[in-house]
């Protein structure tokens, strides 16, 4: 019990002392999810409210593959990009592999169905509920997409942060395609299964505290929107 206290009260002071080590880290960890949600917001918001509004042969299809998609495992997504960025992958010319941005794209994976799937849904009620007056105002249906995107704004930045919530999370697609090598592309996931297999539980332990902050952060700031927008629709 007493070397579990030690190992916590040394866990602490790596954190409140800013070592090094934990900090790059902390830093890899927040720009390769940064970056991939980032990525999937672009792509994603305008994909799912154009399908939203437009209705083609299979559209239901294709919006129950991307439902599906919210619940990848993501040691599917990881071996699929592996595949992907491999010497022998299409695109192991560039050599991604091993690399922040393979972990990028890994996490854009994952991400991108969450993203895309809850953007539709809330724009498809916003346009349910609005259109006969953005149709009065003459707008086309692709001229209606930064118009209702913009109006669901509130409740589009929690599905972002949802999405971060899962990248800042994830281990194994991580795992596989970034190698978890110290200094290039260890995170924080990848960093606390290893050290803990290692027996260096202080160096897990404030890595983990940390992580535990940033999701309770990412809770309470989509709490916080999701109080804003009740508070504005009465």
């Amino acid at each position: 019990m007493s070397s579990d206290a030690g190992a916590f009260a040394t866990a602490l002071n790596l954190i409140l002392s800013l070592d090094p080590r934990l900090l790059d880290i902390v830093a890899l960890s927040l720009q390769v999810s940064l970056s991939a949600v980032a990525l999937a917001a672009l792509i994603g918001l305008p994909l799912g409210a154009a399908l939203a509004l437009w209705r083609f042969p299979g559209h239901s299809l294709v919006v129950v593959i991307l439902n599906a998609l919210m619940g990848l495992p993501p040691v599917v997504a990881g071996l699929s990009v592996y595949l992907l960025l491999s010497r022998a992958g299409p695109l192991g010319q560039f050599g991604l592999l091993f690399t922040p941005t393979a972990m990028v794209v890994a996490q854009l994976v994952l991400v991108l169905p969450i993203i895309a799937a809850l953007t539709r849904q809330q724009v498809e009620a916003l346009h349910l509920e609005y259109h006969e007056q953005l149709a009065s105002l003459g707008l086309s249906r692709l001229r209606m997409i930064p118009t209702l995107l913009w109006d669901a704004r509130l409740g589009l930045i929690t599905v972002v942060l949802a999405g971060f919530g899962r990248a800042s999370a994830e281990v194994g697609a991580v795992m596989i395609v970034g190698g978890n090598i110290d200094g290039v592309t260890r995170v924080m996931t990848t960093a606390i299964v290893l050290e803990t297999s290692k027996g260096n539980l202080p160096l897990a332990l404030g890595l983990g505290i940390v992580l535990l902050g940033l999701v309770a952060l990412i809770n309470a700031g989509a709490y916080l929107i999701g109080e804003t927008s009740r508070r504005r629709l009465g």
